[in-house]
């Protein structure tokens, strides 16, 4: 299943979008965050849903789709998690998670428009992981996930490197630097026909011609998302609802000769096979 936010309210996504608060008359919603706290019981009844044939479906229009997990409690992010990325920064690959957070303000949906607010901003494509049940010392699988979204963890070079030492967290916070969705689409989707331990990843500039900015498969990571769950869990509570940003593939502007860096006027389109795709226009 699909589950979207769509003008503030839950939704199952199809080719049209089901109000989650009108189809199960009031059990669930209509706050997109309410139905991560039940979560057993709103997959047992949303697995029962068809978002095409419902009566109460409804077209849809993807720009008016939100963040599908607006105020989480906890977002984590991952650095270095693919081998290639740590090969293009010239950095060893990490022994245990490089963990930082993206504050939960810096979220917006899947076709924001965004404003740069230097002239060092970096792309990042990540998968991003949407936790369930949630949990401490959780075993190694993916019991705890609920889904899978798209994420781009934009990143001011200039704010994260400033200083005596690094301001991660900073520096990828600002407004509208976490676009996710369009959808977080469940694991049982995702892995139909598909190994969630190799799906295709990427990014792409859009406008006079097409260029590629990255193209990779998350059989690159470090640390795979059941690792991730439970190195993580083994330390602090995850809660349903929590966001963790994966990492990102090799082909960041960082690491590049020249560097390169978002400008104004732009358009980024940032893909994951199975998950869908999120859009970014940039503005000064």
């Amino acid at each position: 299943m699909r589950i979207a936010n769509l003008a503030g309210r839950a939704v199952l996504l199809g080719t049209a979008a089901v109000d989650v608060a009108t189809a199960s008359e009031g059990r669930f919603g209509p706050d997109p965050m309410s139905i991560w706290a039940d979560w057993a019981a709103f997959r047992e009844w949303a697995a029962g849903v068809d978002a095409d044939a419902h009566p109460a479906a409804q077209p849809f229009e993807v720009g008016d789709l939100d963040a599908p997990v607006p105020m989480p409690q906890q977002v984590f992010a991952i650095g270095l998690n693919y081998a290639d990325h740590a090969a293009e920064t010239g950095m060893a690959l990490p022994t245990e998670p490089l963990v930082f957070t993206k504050f939960p303000s810096s979220l917006t949906g899947p076709e924001a428009t965004v404003r740069l607010r230097g002239d060092r901003v970096d792309w990042e494509a990540e998968l991003v992981v949407v936790i369930g049940e949630g949990g401490r010392d959780l075993p190694a699988g993916w019991d705890a996930v609920a889904g899978l979204t798209v994420g781009q963890d934009l990143s001011d070079r200039t704010v994260q490197n400033r200083g005596d030492r690094p301001q991660f967290g900073l520096g990828k916070s600002f407004a509208g630097y976490g676009p996710t969705g369009p959808a977080v689409v469940t694991v049982d989707e995702v892995g139909e026909g598909r190994d969630l331990g190799a799906l295709r990843i990427g990014c792409r500039l859009t406008g006079d011609g097409e260029e590629v900015l990255q193209d990779g498969t998350t059989a690159d990571m470090v640390f795979t998302v059941p690792e991730l769950v439970a190195r993580l869990s083994a330390i602090v509570e995850l809660r349903p609802g929590d966001l963790i940003f994966t990492g990102t593939p090799a082909g960041v502007g960082l690491g590049r000769q020249p560097q390169r860096f978002l400008q104004p006027g732009q358009v980024l389109v940032t893909e994951i096979e199975g998950v869908g795709s999120i859009r970014q226009t940039f503005t000064a």
